[in-house]
């Protein structure tokens, strides 16, 4: 038998990075971010061999082990043997001898939320595997403590809670680890219209995110006011974004895009460029209202609101910085688990 999970990708609207601690824990976090039709996969097949295989499709590395209650973190698909490790100890199944493979739409360091993700899907597939009793909360939790606390990975804590419970999400985050998700519900056609203005748009390039979160962590910790005043400002964007979205008005996504995007610049060093100034002036230019860079910033995705049919002129704008606009859709479903 195969057990299988899927895990949506996010896109992160705003209030980016007050999600991640010490500021979360100081002065409490929102975030409104929206999942969408990419995804992160993993299978998890008993083998009669006693090996455990680690297999990433997407990066073309495999790697194979004797079995063993714990695989050692070297740099070589370090999320999937987290995993493993976690679930071991925890739950305490002993060495398993399994085959474990994953696949990302995604490439690392883009933006969307891809490793922690990843994380989310491998959590689902053992969970599948060993009938273990996990709710959404629980799930999402254990995930970041696999990334952030054993692991070691710098980073938030809005993707993980994303990838499980899927949708269009307002999320508060609080000190020890509190953490509220409030699903919104959004009227289909103003749902559609977001969808059919928001332009995705690929720069080609990744970025290590972690240098970027810690940069801004050490903001907090060094008392930095310009850094923290943009995060202040950051989590107002999230409640106006919350605001726009349930009343339809839409014609402001734009304008509040732009509003976060100026503030999140000013939270830590490498989150803009001058690559991405360029992109993002040629945007406004080609009729965009606004956008940003999705994630943490460096690269990656970065995501245009283009209203009254401008998106068509916005694309060929794009599209000569040598990127790429991927097609998307908004999804309502987190985390999905299956047995073959």
């Amino acid at each position: 038998m195969i057990h299988r999970s899927r895990a949506p990708l996010r896109l992160g609207l705003a209030g980016g990075g007050t999600d991640v601690s010490p500021y979360s824990d100081l002065f409490g976090g929102s975030i409104l971010n929206a999942t969408i039709n990419m995804y992160a996969y993993a299978s998890i097949k008993p083998n009669q061999d006693n090996k455990i295989r680690i297999i990433a499709h997407d990066r073309n590395e495999q790697y194979e082990f004797s079995p063993t209650e714990f695989l050692d973190i070297n740099g070589q698909l370090d999320l999937s043997k987290g995993v493993y490790n976690r679930i071991v100890k925890q739950f305490n199944t002993g060495p398993l001898s399994i085959d474990i493979s994953t696949y990302v739409d995604a490439p690392p360091g883009s933006g969307l939320g891809s490793s922690s993700t990843l994380v989310v899907a491998l959590v689902g597939a053992f969970m599948e595997y060993l009938k273990l009793p996990l709710g959404e909360y629980d799930i999402a939790h254990l995930a970041y403590a696999i990334e952030r606390e054993d692991l070691k990975f710098e980073g938030g804590k809005q993707d993980q809670y994303a990838a499980t419970f899927g949708g269009v999400n307002f999320m508060e985050f609080y000190r020890d680890d509190k953490v509220i998700v409030n699903p919104l519900r959004i009227k289909d056609k103003w749902l559609y219209e977001l969808e059919n203005n928001l332009v995705l748009y690929f720069t080609e390039t990744s970025r290590l995110s972690s240098s970027i979160i810690k940069a801004q962590s050490d903001n907090v910790k060094s008392h930095n006011e310009k850094s923290i005043d943009a995060m202040h400002s950051l989590k107002e964007q999230a409640q106006r974004m919350k605001e726009a979205l349930l009343c339809g008005n839409l014609n402001h996504i734009g304008e509040i895009l732009n509003y976060g995007w100026q503030f999140k610049k000013q939270m830590a060093e490498g989150i803009s460029n001058s690559q991405i100034d360029r992109i993002y002036d040629a945007a406004i230019q080609a009729g965009a209202t606004g956008g940003k860079v999705s994630g943490a910033g460096g690269g990656g995705f970065m995501f245009f609101y283009a209203p009254e049919d401008r998106k068509h002129k916005l694309i060929k704008t794009l599209e000569g910085f040598g990127g790429r606009v991927m097609r998307y859709q908004f999804t309502p479903n987190g985390l999905v688990t299956w047995t073959i």
